[in-house]
Order: C-alpha cells, then sequence, then structure tokens
C-alpha cells in the first residue's frame, strides 16, 4: 500500500524548513506546473513577492506560511516534500514550484504524483473549506481520552476507521492507527460505541506517545520522503505490528495478522488485542 506523508513527516517538515525560511522575504515565485491537485493561482506571482513570512506553522497535515496579507496553506499529497536549497539549483523532474527568498535560499516543493497543494488565502486559515471542519490536534491538550469518548457515543464505525476519521482527531495515519490500537490493546474492528472511558483514556495516550516519538525520528518510512537536509525519515525498526503480517507478535509470539478496513490495511495481534 502506498504510505503517504502523515502528520510526523509534516512535522518533521516544518521543523526542517522553520528556521531556514522565517523572517525572510519572498523575492520571486516560480510556477512550472500549477496542475497539483487544486490549480495554482497565477496571479501569486505577482501578489507573493515583497511579503515576509511571519510564522510556520501547521494544521493536520497542512503546513501554514503565515505573511502579513495571507496564508499559503501547502499540501504534500501522496509523495510530494519541501526542500530549502541554494538559489541557483537546477530543478529536477517533478519540481514544480520555487519560493525564492531574499537570503539566497529557495523553498521547493517537489511532488511527483501531483496530489498536493499549493493555495493562498487571505482570511483566517481556520475558516478555509480545507481546515474548518478538522478535529483537535493529538499533541495538545485539546486532544484526551475524553475526546474519544464522547465522540465515539452512538457510532457503530469499527474502532480503527473511527480514530482515522480527522473530524475526531486529525493526524492519526495508517501506521499510527495500527501501532496505537496495539499498544492499547484493542481490536480494531471493536465498534467505536463499545470503547469504554478507561480505554479512551489509554488509547488517547497512546496516540500522542506513539506520533511523538515518530517526530522525534524523523517520520516514518516513506520510502519517497525526503527531510528538508535530503535524508529519508525512518522509524520501521520500533513498528510493533505495521507491515509485519505472518511475523510473531513481538509480545506474545502470535502469528500477526492482516486485514482491510475501508481499503486500508490494518494488522494486529489477535491475542494482544482481544478487548
Amino acid at each position: 500500500e502506498k504510505i503517504m506523508p502523515e502528520l510526523p513527516e509534516v512535522e518533521t517538515t516544518r521543523r526542517g524548513i522553520e528556521d531556514k525560511i522565517i523572517h525572510q522575504t519572498i523575492r520571486k515565485l516560480i510556477i512550472r506546473n500549477p496542475n497539483m491537485r487544486w490549480p495554482v493561482e497565477s496571479n501569486l506571482t505577482e501578489k507573493l513577492p515583497g511579503l515576509s513570512i511571519q510564522e510556520v506553522n501547521r494544521r493536520a497535515k497542512y503546513l501554514l506560511l503565515k505573511t502579513a496579507k495571507g496564508h499559503l496553506i501547502i499540501h504534500l499529497g501522496m509523495s510530494g516534500y519541501l526542500r530549502v536549497l541554494e538559489e541557483n539549483t537546477p530543478p529536477q523532474k517533478h519540481d514544480h514550484i520555487d519560493l525564492i527568498l531574499e537570503n539566497g535560499h529557495l523553498l521547493r516543493l517537489h511532488d511527483p504524483r501531483r496530489f498536493g497543494a499549493f493555495l493562498w488565502t487571505e482570511d483566517a486559515p481556520e475558516n478555509h473549506p480545507l481546515l474548518n471542519h478538522l478535529g483537535p490536534e493529538p499533541l495538545t491538550e485539546a486532544f484526551k481520552g475524553d475526546t474519544l469518548f464522547r465522540a465515539s457515543r452512538n457510532r457503530t464505525v469499527a474502532l480503527k476507521t473511527f480514530i482515522m476519521n480527522n473530524d475526531i482527531v486529525v493526524g492519526v495515519g495508517n501506521i499510527y492507527a495500527n501501532e496505537s490500537l496495539f499498544l492499547s490493546g484493542l481490536n480494531p474492528k471493536k465498534p467505536a460505541k463499545k470503547l469504554t472511558q478507561k480505554q479512551a483514556d489509554l488509547l488517547a495516550k497512546n496516540i500522542k506517545k506513539v506520533l511523538k516519538q515518530a517526530i522525534e525520528t524523523g517520520g516514518t518510512t516513506l520510502k519517497d520522503f525526503l527531510t528538508p537536509d535530503g535524508t529519508p525519515g525512518y522509524f520501521e525498526q520500533k513498528l510493533n505490528v505495521y507491515g509485519r503480517d505472518g511475523k510473531p507478535c513481538r509480545i506474545c509470539q502470535t502469528t500477526i495478522e492482516r486485514l482491510v478496513q475501508n481499503q486500508r490495511a490494518t494488522y494486529f495481534c489477535p491475542r494482544c488485542q482481544s478487548k
């Protein structure tokens, strides 16, 4: 299955580019291919020069570059990445957009499959249609066991599908959903409404733990994901269940099983995750 940049990869990117682009003035925008997931506005080449990047934030899997006039909303799509390079670095295939800065650096968006986005909004970004429905950030105080417990009442959907819903909580991608459920001893097929308060507390704690660990090790095993300094971010060696079907559980040696839920692969230990 195709692994996409998830919250840890996007947060790794944010941290990697922030100190290189913050407080820098945009000198020029080069759009080599405007045909991304949504067309890139051609008038941005006039709008952006002269604006300074005041903040580099993240909401879910969107990067938000704040200027005095508005925000750039960038999404890495299925296989995109951002890098900060010297201004005269020749573009390679799929290098679609360059934001050239006064300090002689450029921020380059590389996106082979063109599922990414490079959008501009002059309104508050949280009101943008891509962002206005999103649930809380998992690594903040706004997300806790109560969040999951309250939202799960009357929901018959499988627990794994439930925690991957961005309206409930953002950023719990497929790998992290599998791993959090394993650490919590919860069956991915369990109906969400059967979650107890105690289980919800444990699951929220483990979602935070798994995401934090992934961010610390630089995002997951994205084969074509590059952190801004050009090295792939790997976290594979720490995975307990994801991609390990047919192998023994690290805890109880029972064979890890695989099934498909909502078009996504689910991996679990039938013994450790019997609740």
